[in-house]
């Protein structure tokens, strides 16, 4: 297949552009704002019984989200060694498309007495997202040039951040002028929204399922060898990655300040409703200047890490991620909020699309295995996530505030800041070992 096809490129980004809708309204905005009203009562306070054991409500939704990441840790090696033998990851793909979708339309039932269902609906909408986008991604060296790899990868986060943004748009009437539409049932905005999330990520994905490389299915039968050697396979690239100094190096980097990136996109909402007791429209209009302003950070980014490098560009986001950390601790007014989170969603598109394009331009040249390697990113990715917010949910827990929870992310980025300067040094020496070659 032709790489840098314009239409096949679109196609792919669309990809974000559908279940993108999933992040913003289901772990960003309506869907914590949603959960934390209907789950804090006078009987019981912040205390839930979720199948027989007492938790705090948000750090539950945290440990549900933890657990559903950790399954994907263990699942993704088995199901990307299974794509690659039988040359069918856009059947994977789609499969994880609709299992997500299809949990989203689930949450449309969700009230405090099916609160095991929301919460398992929860659970299944998260790693839906993780395995169609572990699929999605390695699509990208298939798709784009390595010099066009930044660009591409900075394209589907914008097209994310605009379909998202749109939806939550048509959402936000529903949830805040459900008078308009004769709506009487407060919960009823807030559920149609989730099933809206369904519809339009199953919907959308059917343009990027329609023009991605078709799969070259052999069907052979899988064998006892090839069901174990989803982890044979991550040693094989883990054993690769030896060689290669720089990926080594990264994906460290990448590990630490991933569990603070992406605790904090999942966390944010809730100490929002929870801390500062903003509300759900308040929430939106966060969430909105995050996304709007993301697309800029995307496309700012890749265009500044033409000029000053990628490895210079992903310092000085992670410094300025620090320092967020430690202003959201003593953040205590919706205005103080509004300007961080105009913050974060510039560096948040930017971390993203660099993060991933960076790994994508290093990776061996036309290896046939991009399943695999990018599994292996995944797999970083998601242990991050999972440690990140068990993390969250722990702290809070023991000491009862949100607020601590957010120095322990700083103290996350602050290593993986330590080994972005390491890969600088790495980084130069690689480019006087070509010079000398």
């Amino acid at each position: 297949m032709e790489k840098n096809d314009k239409k096949v490129i679109r196609s792919w980004a669309f990809f974000d552009w559908a279940n993108s809708a999933y992040n913003l309204v289901i772990t960003s905005t309506i869907f914590p704002a949603y959960y934390t009203i209907i789950t804090t009562t006078q009987a019981h306070g912040d205390q839930v019984m979720f199948f027989g054991r007492t938790f705090t409500n948000t750090a539950l939704s945290n440990y549900a989200l933890s657990v559903a990441y950790l399954i994907m840790v263990i699942l993704l090696p088995f199901l990307s060694s299974m794509a690659d033998y039988r040359g069918n990851k856009k059947l994977f793909m789609k499969l994880f498309t609709y299992m997500g979708g299809l949990a989203c339309v689930g949450l449309y039932f969700f009230k405090l007495d099916t609160l095991e269902l929301g919460i398992i609906c929860f659970a299944l909408a998260a790693m839906g997202y993780v395995g169609g986008v572990m699929f999605n991604n390695s699509y990208l060296p298939e798709i784009a040039t390595t010099d066009q790899q930044d660009r591409v990868s900075a394209k589907g986060f914008a097209y994310g951040y605009i379909g998202s943004v749109l939806l939550q748009l048509i959402c936000f009437l529903f949830v805040l002028k459900p008078e308009w539409f004769g709506i009487i049932d407060p919960s009823f905005p807030p559920r149609l929204s989730f099933l809206l999330v369904g519809l339009w990520w199953i919907g959308f994905a059917q343009i990027p399922f329609r023009k991605l490389p078709a799969d070259n299915p052999n069907y052979k039968k899988i064998n006892k060898r090839v069901i174990h050697s989803g982890f044979e396979e991550l040693s094989k690239v883990w054993k690769q990655l030896k060689h290669m100094p720089f990926l080594k190096v990264y994906l460290i980097a990448f590990f630490f300040y991933s569990m603070g990136v992406q605790t904090i996109m999942l966390a944010a909402a809730g100490f929002g409703e929870k801390t500062l007791q903003l509300g759900t429209e308040n929430l939106i209009k966060v969430i909105l200047i995050i996304q709007l302003v993301a697309i800029l950070g995307a496309i700012i980014m890749s265009r500044f890490a033409k000029k000053i490098g990628n490895i210079n560009v992903l310092i000085i986001v992670v410094v300025i991620w620090i320092v967020t950390c430690f202003c959201a601790y003593y953040v205590t007014t919706a205005s103080q909020y509004y300007g961080l989170a105009a913050i974060v969603g510039l560096i948040m598109g930017g971390i993203q699309s660099l993060s991933r394009s960076t790994y994508s331009k290093h990776l061996p040249a036309d290896t046939p295995d991009t399943a695999s390697y990018f599994s292996f990113y995944d797999v970083t990715e998601k242990m991050a996530i999972v440690i990140g917010l068990f993390s969250f949910a722990f702290i809070e827990e023991q000491t009862g505030s949100m607020r601590n929870s957010i120095i322990a992310l700083a103290s996350f980025f602050i290593i993986g800041l330590v080994f972005l300067l390491l890969l600088k040094s790495v980084e130069q020496k690689l480019n006087r070992k070509v010079v000398v070659d």
